[in-house]
């Protein structure tokens, strides 16, 4: 119904349009993702300042009209992650969760767990920017998938569903698969799948290690599920520190 609307918000995505305004992709605990326009945003004396920026998480006043934007009408900082902002490395890991939450998530479906995953993910990256690891990263779009119904099958195969001989990893297949159903498949080594299990299960915050070749793997499989079963192609991950950009 039309009227005014009281919600928190991350800013996925801030886009200048026309002279002085912005158009706004931001998640929500309980509209999803929601489309706003701020108008008169970048003037100078905007009452708004520079809070409407990507990974602001904001108390939002909204009206909801008639259009398919609703309109900013007020707006105050929750958290702004400055030491997030101060990080190139952090700063690019953040853009790449946002990101991941707009394409997954792209309907007003209400997901709240989605919205606390991601606020998470932002502060953990603003206590210590050093946490944007890819080892991060990959767990947080596997948790991702487990909040849309996607999460890939670990425990056995997904085709035949034997719990031996685990050898390659089927996006078709949704999961790993046996030495037997490995058609289509890639191969997966034994310490990828470990990571993959290990990161589906643990808390964000736990810190993760593995091997480069485990965590290329472990991306080809959250891409594929991703690709397969949502439609949805997901950006690269960010590279560690001295390896080549996936």
């Amino acid at each position: 119904m039309p009227g005014p609307v009281k919600t928190q918000a991350v800013v996925l995505r801030s886009i200048r349009f026309g002279e002085a305004d912005r158009i706004l992709h931001l998640y929500t605990p309980h509209r999803g993702r929601v489309g706003a326009i701020a108008k008169g945003s970048r003037r100078p004396r905007s009452r708004f300042g520079g809070r409407l920026e990507p990974f602001f998480r904001l108390d939002l006043m909204l009206h909801e009209g008639r259009g398919e934007l609703l309109t900013v009408t007020g707006a105050e900082t929750v958290d702004g992650y400055p030491r997030l902002r101060a990080d190139g490395r952090a700063l690019d890991a953040a853009a790449r969760a946002c990101d991941a939450v707009a394409r997954l998530f792209e309907t007003d479906d209400p997901h709240p767990e989605v919205f606390n995953l991601l606020c998470n993910e932002l502060g953990l990256f603003d206590a210590d920017p050093a946490r944007a690891t890819l080892e991060n990263q990959l767990a947080f779009r596997l948790k991702l998938l487990l909040a849309a119904g996607l999460a890939p099958q670990l425990a056995a195969c997904a085709s035949c569903g034997a719990r031996d001989h685990l050898t390659g990893f089927s996006g078709a297949a949704g999961g790993v698969v046996c030495s037997a159903c490995e058609a289509s498949s890639f191969p997966l080594a034994a310490d990828a799948h470990a990571f993959l299990a290990e990161a589906l299960g643990a808390p964000l915050a736990a810190a993760l290690e593995a091997p480069d070749r485990a965590l290329r793997q472990a991306e080809r499989a959250i891409s594929e599920t991703a690709e397969h079963h949502a439609g949805v192609r997901l950006r690269a991950a960010a590279a560690r520190i001295g390896s080549p950009a996936p």
